[in-house]
Formats: structure tokens, C-alpha cells, sequence
């Protein structure tokens, strides 16, 4: 299997089980869905959406955002509207296999209030760069040129990781590689975190199943935001120096989520 990914780093595999927690995996198999969600609403659903959004500078609170989609309370459209969504898209992950075709559907809802529908769901075809509050750009995604063959060989790779018998600790070192890979990639004009996050957690679901979708993953990389940031930093700030190497804090950052439900 090893052998056959196309873009995703597997040298730091062997280190990241020999140091997983076992006790994971008893936690996430005995995770449950809130008593706060009903037929009509996801209580996990919502922390997910909100909690992706803030960390792309939302101002939304989770207590408003139930209070919306649970107990219908209205806010002016442009406070919940991207929120839900990402919401729906989270849904639509939940109801749909894991797949590129699905993928591009997921970023057109996720997008749908953020850009222009020729753009929604349609990979890049201009330069992409992060840019800081202060006008710097801190890092340099894949150029116009490549972003289409290093999408797809990210595609490739996880039809060749959905297809393979992994076991718990290697399931989620992949999930996590997803989300840095295809972050680094960048393959969209925007939503690309959003969709990050999301791939990271669709994987999970595909191959540990439902549990996954009450991860509150999403909630721990915004508690600890800076963290976050800073180590997807540390691979570097250019796509075609990027160094694999220093991956591991942020893939140990998944399964830390898993406390947040304990």
C-alpha cells in the first residue's frame, strides 16, 4: 500500500502508532450522539459547522446556532447563513460515500454564499496564496500549473487508502494526512479549510464509522487555534519546499479531540 500513494508521506507512520495512545480507541468506541439531537437537528452536526467556521473567522456562538436549527430562532441571514451551509454539507457527508465526485458537490454547498458559482466546486486556475491580517503572505499553495495532477493524485491516494484494511491508529494518521495534504494543495479559491476538515473527518467516518461524526475535532482545533495553525506552519511556506517531517504535532492533534467527549 505503502508503495502505491502517490502524494501522501508515510515516514513518520511507524513513529505515530508506536506513540498512539491505545486508550483512543476504547474512548471513540464509546462515543454517543448528544441528548440535544432529535430527528430534525444534530447537535454534533452543529458543533462541527460552527466551530470550522470560527476558525476561519466566523462570528458565530454555538449557543446561538442551536438556538437557530434546533429551536428555530431567527438571526439575520448574514450570522448563520455560511454556517448552515457548511451544516448541510456535513449532512450531505453523512448520507454520501466518500469519493472526488462528492467532494466537489461538498465544496459547491459549502461555498455556495462564498463565491461565484462558476467557482464553486471548479479546482483553481489562478495563484493561490495565505495571507496574514497585516498584508504578508506566509505561505504559497500549489501553482496554477500543478494544482490539477497534485489534486488528483490526492484523489488517487484516498481511493487507494478507502480501499485498504487499516487499522485504527493508521486510519486516523491518514485522516490527518489527508487534511495537511490537501490544505497544503489548496485546490480551491476558498473553503479549502472548511473542506480540510471535513475530508478529514468523511475518512474517519467511511472507516470507523457514525462515531465519527460526534468527534468534536473541529471544536479542539479552534480551542487551540494558534497551536493548529502553527503546526501546519511548520512544514514551510512554499509548496514545493515542503517538508513531511515536521507533520507529527499536528497529527497528534486528532486524537486529542477525542478527550473533549470524555
Amino acid at each position: 500500500m505503502v508503495n502505491k500513494l502517490k502524494i501522501i508521506p508515510t515516514a513518520l507512520l511507524e513513529k505515530y502508532v508506536a506513540e498512539f495512545d491505545q486508550s483512543c480507541i476504547f474512548d471513540f468506541k464509546n462515543l454517543s450522539d448528544s441528548s440535544l439531537s432529535i430527528e430534525t437537528f444534530s447537535f454534533y452536526t452543529s458543533v462541527s459547522a460552527v466551530f470550522s467556521s470560527k476558525i476561519e473567522g466566523e462570528e458565530i456562538e454555538l449557543d446561538s446556532f442551536i438556538k437557530h436549527k434546533r429551536f428555530g430562532i431567527d438571526y439575520k441571514p448574514d450570522y448563520t447563513r455560511k454556517i448552515d451551509d457548511l451544516y448541510e454539507t456535513y449532512l450531505f457527508a453523512q448520507h454520501n460515500e466518500l469519493n472526488p465526485r462528492n467532494l466537489s458537490l461538498a465544496h459547491s454547498k459549502i461555498t455556495k454564499n462564498i463565491l461565484k458559482k462558476p467557482q464553486q466546486g471548479k479546482i483553481r486556475v489562478s495563484n493561490m496564496f495565505v495571507i496574514t491580517q497585516n498584508g504578508r503572505i506566509e505561505y504559497v499553495a500549489a501553482t496554477p500549473d500543478k494544482v490539477v495532477s497534485e489534486t488528483q493524485k490526492c484523489y488517487a491516494d484516498l481511493d487507494i487508502l478507502l480501499l485498504q484494511d487499516l487499522s485504527f491508529q493508521e486510519t486516523f494518521f491518514y485522516a490527518s494526512m489527508l487534511h495537511l495534504v490537501f490544505l497544503k494543495i489548496h485546490p480551491f479559491d476558498d473553503g479549502n479549510g472548511r473542506m480540510a476538515r471535513l475530508l478529514e473527518k468523511w475518512f474517519l467516518a467511511q472507516k470507523l464509522g457514525k462515531n465519527a461524526w460526534f468527534l468534536q475535532s473541529e471544536r479542539n482545533y479552534y480551542q487551540q487555534h494558534q497551536t493548529y495553525y502553527n503546526n501546519i506552519r511548520r512544514l514551510g511556506l512554499d509548496y514545493e519546499e515542503l517538508d513531511y517531517d515536521e507533520a507529527l504535532p499536528f497529527l497528534k492533534m486528532l486524537p486529542d479531540a477525542i478527550n473533549l467527549n470524555v
